[in-house]
């Protein structure tokens, strides 16, 4: 035991500073994704249920590729394989995009976790009960109108349960950002582990990190989700 701590000390003292910006690069992934990927879904969520097939075909096909293909490729087709394109080398404002490999990364966790997202405010609005539908079309709401009054709002806080799950799972998804070389919590632990070869260490404080994260998260959504949802007796 005490040699285990001794691990965990060395580890430490070597990783600290690094620890904390690595975990400040993580939520910064986590936060800029997470916030764009959702704003894009609603108005995605929307047109997946349109019945107009040239809107909703479209984004069944993109949220089928990203939800069949795993982020690591994803990372590594948008970090290394758009900018080896001729016509992205030869357009400046795209070359020094595709050059940046946080923004790739930023890239594919937004385009992966809109996928996810899509599909689940997309069932959200379908389970939206046709009496609500009918009742605000009596009072004449225009289709805006309901969407922004009835629908939406509805559908956003049934939703709430499994797109905590989601987010959840994106603060696991960017201990890939290494992919890109972005020196995330996981690319610190691995510098720690190459420079002390206390691998049970170095990775044991990433795995606490990331635990310490999902904990805070996790309650962050259920104390919100009690809020919420407490009309529904589902708050716990």
């Amino acid at each position: 035991m005490i040699d285990v701590l001794e691990q965990f000390w060395q580890a430490y003292l070597y990783s600290a500073n690094g620890s904390l910006s690595g975990m400040a690069v993580t939520l910064w992934l986590l936060v800029l994704s997470v916030s764009m990927g959702f704003f894009l879904s609603i108005f995605l969520a929307v047109a997946r249920v349109s019945s107009r097939r040239w809107l909703s075909v479209p984004l069944w096909t993109f949220g089928y590729v990203f939800r069949g293909t795993p982020l690591y490729v994803q990372i590594l087709f948008i970090y290394a394989g758009i900018y080896s394109l001729d016509f992205v080398k030869h357009t400046p404002t795209l070359a020094t995009f595709f050059q940046n490999g946080f923004n790739c990364l930023v890239l594919a966790l937004t385009l992966n976790t809109v996928a996810y997202t899509t599909e689940i405010f997309a069932g959200a609005i379908r389970a939206t009960s046709a009496g609500e539908i009918e009742a605000a079309r009596a009072y004449g709401m225009t289709r805006f109108s309901l969407y922004r009054r009835i629908i939406l709002p509805s559908a956003l806080r049934r939703a709430l349960p499994a797109y905590s799950n989601e987010v959840i799972l994106m603060l696991h998804a960017t201990s890939l950002a290494f992919t890109a070389t972005v020196p995330d919590i996981l690319k610190v632990a691995r510098d720690a582990n190459s420079a002390t070869y206390q691998t049970f260490a170095s990775y044991g404080i990433a795995a606490l990190l990331y635990l310490c994260l999902s904990f805070l998260l996790i309650g962050l959504f259920r104390w919100y989700e009690n809020r919420v949802l407490a009309y529904l007796g589902t708050h716990r």
